[in-house]
């Protein structure tokens, strides 16, 4: 069995909510926009021809080792934004906590579903519920958070259909989100610039490579437990797949 990236708790129980959308997708091509520190990349690399960009430049070459570590040295990564893939289109199109740092996200959602060929969907996931709106989200430069109905409403007036939206994160989320909230508390008493806690938010605890195995075990039975509430509007974030017709 491959060896798994580092991701935190919370992000692999995004990621299995991911994992149950794509269930049956038949995508070959996968552009993701704000790979990170490539830790969702290196899993989606293992299923499909990925190619992701990242405006961070610590976050690039973080990125980059972690596919070599993974045996995906080829896997193509650049630093920057759209202009990168202009006048390419994939069969789909992934932005995974993206979206809340974003002022103008109806924009946003227009302007990826040119990368997104006729027939191919767009995966996103972004933070639940309004009422939840944080320290965590302030110190992570996020504009806001979403409800079912918020997302689904959105990707619809941006031109896409077919929207499906699971929620994760119930309820085991609900801890780590508190303790997160907790730490960005002490933090935030030194300002910096939105963008700037934008770039930063994707290297924001994340876990180190000696770790990966711990937190993908401590994950384990926690995703078996969010799985009965993922069709209900309760978790700390959401996922949704939507078609591009």
């Amino acid at each position: 069995m491959a060896a798994s990236p580092p991701l935190s708790i919370h992000a692999w129980l995004r990621y299995a909510a991911i994992e149950r959308l794509l269930d049956g997708c038949k995508a070959r091509t996968v552009l993701e926009i704000g790979a990170g520190l490539g830790s969702a990349g290196v899993l989606l690399a293992r299923r499909y021809d990925y190619f992701g960009i990242e405006l961070d430049e610590m976050a690039v070459s973080a990125a980059q080792s972690s596919f070599v570590r993974h045996g995906r040295a080829s896997t193509r990564l650049l630093r920057g934004g759209l202009e990168q893939v202009d006048g390419r289109e994939f069969d789909l199109v992934c932005a995974f906590e993206v979206l809340e740092h974003l002022e103008d996200d109806w924009s946003a959602l227009a302007e990826w579903r040119r990368f997104v060929r006729l027939g191919g969907a767009l995966l996103l996931s972004v933070p639940a519920d309004p009422s939840r709106f944080g320290a965590a989200d302030e110190k992570a430069g996020h504009f806001r958070r979403y409800s079912r109905e918020d997302i689904e409403c959105l990707l619809k007036s941006a031109g896409f259909s077919d929207v499906r939206v699971l929620n994760y994160g119930y309820p085991a989320g609900y801890v780590l989100e508190t303790a997160r909230n907790v730490l960005a508390r002490r933090e935030l008493r030194e300002p910096r610039m939105q963008w700037d806690r934008t770039l930063a938010s994707g290297r924001w605890l994340q876990p180190a490579w000696w770790m990966a195995p711990v937190t993908r075990a401590a994950a384990a039975p926690l995703e078996l437990l969010q799985r009965p509430f993922m069709g209900l509007d309760r978790g700390t974030g959401l996922v949704a797949f939507a078609s591009r017709t």
